[in-house]
């Protein structure tokens, strides 16, 4: 018997215009670890959260849900089936570590000395014991999703639900956070359905890929399957591992690899004759610095660390310059600051070769630099998409007709058309980030600030804001951007730089940057590795075998 069956389900939101799941039929088995992956707003969390009673949306539901032969409506064990969201931060609900992991224990009304007993099991497998009694808003965004993951657990669930559990962790504690999930179905048996964007290490762990789309199942198959059952022109090819794109492409007969490893021993396999290493693409940059900092300093209060020690940075005009680090290092700091959102206490910052303290009022942000948060969802403040980039082109001043003009244009390239009369917060995190990046780019900024802008989003959605970064280029903006994304930085910057102990260490284009990291890398660039050393794409190790004569 299933663990888990889904027969017929439909749903939608109230007011909804169509479906947002349409006829789900799904089987998970006791034991499994299924992904589940689709395009930004194909319904993954729609259906996740149905799967959860205690979570699911309101609207018009049909077909059936049944967790161990019986309806879910019978089910009264609310620990049952656990549930770890996108946002660490939503879900903690207490002030001190060792309370959020009793919490859940302490509603269902265990005994003290069980929940003792068990608060302590899980704080040692987890390895929390360092941090046991430290105040949750100091942790770390890996900490933090370590801790959901373990005070769900602590109530023994049979059934593990995590909605893009990566989606904010820096790539070290996102390969941590994935190797744990994989010791908990490996070792205690846990079924495990995971929905996650970033499958390179997500789907060589899988017993089963589910590939949703427009609200329906498209494919359920094996990882190794997975790869040859996709249409050549899906765009859900790029979200593959690169080792499963490399094989595709080459068509190879050999079984899909899936690792880093299998990936290498398959160009190893086939014999590559010698060819040159892509080139270093020359770096060549503006004369005119429209982001500048010297020697700067910051703290948020003078009791504590400092967060900036000593930060040095120049952006050109012109230039994509993405800034990538841990978890906690300071990233978002840097962003602020350089927005004028928080003060230096030493240190010089120039923007557009003008000193920061010299813009007064608004005039930092009058079509000259915009700041996209990290939390889409605080630039939102009207009640539709429609009305919230209108908002921002009336205080422009800008006639009506020429605003609905723009707001076209703009949905148009970011794919956002067909949202534009949704309410904001019914999209899915992919959708608001487009939206709120659409919000941004109305204001006309000469200097664009992006913490995390790839978050959320799917395969098909990074490209086409590669695409709109190229454009915004070569009309002459400069875009600095926080991301853990490693292969868009390395398809998409100019310039990478590692932000550490309070200051950007080193700033170097795509390929010496990540040609050099052993860590910070991308998986195209192990793979390539001792075959073809300046290869940091996917595209450019391809490049490299189809020179090599193989196959």
């Amino acid at each position: 018997m299933a663990l888990l069956q889904v027969e017929d389900l439909s749903f939608r939101y109230p007011n909804g215009a169509q479906n947002a799941l349409d006829h789900i039929d799904l089987q998970v088995e006791r034991g499994e670890f299924m992904v589940l992956c689709g395009p930004s707003g194909c319904g993954k969390t729609t259906l996740l959260r149905l799967l959860k009673q205690e979570l699911a949306p309101a609207g018009e539901r049909s077909g059936q849900i049944f967790y161990e032969g019986a309806p879910q409506s019978r089910l009264h064990n609310a620990g049952a089936i656990g549930f770890v969201q996108q946002n660490p931060e939503s879900q903690i609900v207490t002030d001190k570590v060792w309370h959020e992991l009793a919490f859940g224990l302490e509603n269902m009304g265990v005994p003290t000395e069980v929940i003792r007993r068990r608060v302590g099991e899980m704080a040692s497998f987890f390895g929390i014991q360092g941090w046991f009694r430290q105040k949750t808003d100091t942790l770390s965004g890996g900490q933090k999703q370590l801790l959901n993951l373990a005070a769900v657990m602590v109530m023994q669930p049979n059934l593990l639900i995590l909605d893009e559990p990566t989606v904010q962790l820096d790539p070290i504690a996102a390969a941590d956070f994935i190797s744990t999930l994989q010791k908990l179905n490996r070792e205690l048996g846990l079924t495990i359905l995971l929905a996650e964007h970033r499958l390179e290490e997500v789907l060589p762990i899988a017993d089963r890929v589910l590939l949703m789309k427009n609200g329906s199942v498209q494919l359920c198959e094996t990882p190794r399957k997975i790869g040859a059952a996709l249409k050549a022109n899906d765009p859900m090819l790029f979200a593959l591992p690169c080792a499963v794109r490399l094989w595709r492409e080459l068509g190879a007969a050999d079984d899909c690899p899936l690792t880093v490893r299998e990936g290498r021993d398959f160009l190893v396999r086939h014999d590559p004759k010698p060819a040159a290493a892509p080139p270093e693409a020359p770096y060549r940059h503006e004369e005119e610095a429209t982001i500048s900092l010297s020697n700067v300093w910051f703290r948020y209060e003078k009791e504590l660390p400092d967060i900036l020690r000593g930060s040095s940075l120049t952006v050109f005009r012109k230039e994509v310059f993405c800034i990538l680090g841990g978890n906690g290092a300071g990233k978002t700091t840097l962003l602020h600051v350089i927005a004028g959102l928080d003060k230096a206490y030493r240190g010089k910052i120039k923007i557009g070769g003008k000193p920061l303290e010299n813009y007064k009022g608004s005039a930092l942000y009058r079509q000259n630099l915009a700041f996209l948060p990290q939390d889409p969802q605080t630039v939102f403040v009207k009640d539709t998409v429609r009305a919230d980039l209108s908002e921002i082109l009336e205080v422009m001043e800008l006639p009506r007709f020429e605003r609905e003009e723009k707001i076209k244009r703009i949905a148009e390239k970011l794919g956002i058309t067909r949202l534009l009369d949704r309410h904001p917060y019914d999209l899915s995190g992919g959708e608001q980030q487009s939206c709120a990046l659409a919000k941004v780019l109305l204001s006309e900024p000469k200097i664009l600030l992006l913490d995390e802008p790839t978050k959320g989003l799917d395969a098909g959605a990074k490209r086409s804001l590669q695409k709109l970064l190229r454009e915004l280029k070569t009309d002459g903006i400069t875009v600095l951007l926080v991301t853990h994304d490693l292969e868009f930085a390395a398809e998409t910057a100019d310039r990478c730089g590692l932000f550490f102990d309070g200051e950007i260490l080193s700033a170097d284009p795509p390929q010496k940057f990540f040609a050099e990291n052993s860590f910070y890398t991308t998986a195209a660039n192990r793979i390539a590795r001792g075959l073809w050393k300046n290869a940091v794409t996917c595209e450019q190790v391809l490049a490299c075998c189809k020179a090599s004569e193989m196959l």
